[in-house]
């Protein structure tokens, strides 16, 4: 299940990518927005600086801006970036030790078969497809 903080996330996305051509967001104007908590949206777009999918200004004129075009975003690496694995359990973590069950494991082809198409899908949607 994806979280409050990745649907956030591309709600951030998404606003930054329609009002592209004011230059630079004020996290505010989206807060208002997308009615979202200013002080919540914060902790994200900290997670989407740091991953370097957002830009942000400090200062008077400061605010957010996407760092690529929307076109070049996949909705499956935002939520990956917000959300961590994207498995739908956790021995298909990449990050996971080699589940010690799984040469015996009858349903560790449907787990993979299931993985496969949540993420073909996902990282198939660009941002561009949302707004």
């Amino acid at each position: 299940m994806v979280s409050t903080k990745g649907r956030y996330a591309l709600k951030v996305m998404m606003d930054l990518a329609e009002h592209a051509d004011e230059g630079r967001v004020a996290l505010k104007d989206v807060a208002l927005r997308q009615d979202i908590s200013k002080k919540y949206l914060e902790s994200i777009v900290s997670l989407l600086v740091k991953g370097k999918l957002v830009k942000g200004y400090s200062g008077k004129g400061g605010g957010y801006t996407l760092s690529r075009a929307p076109a070049a975003y996949t909705v499956g690496e935002i939520l990956e970036l917000t959300e961590g694995s994207l498995a739908a359990v956790s021995c298909l973590d990449k990050d996971s030790d080699v589940c010690p069950c799984a040469p015996g494991c009858k349903a560790l082809a449907f787990w993979n078969e299931y993985n496969k198409i949540v993420n073909d899908f996902l990282f198939s949607k660009r941002l561009i497809d949302l707004i």
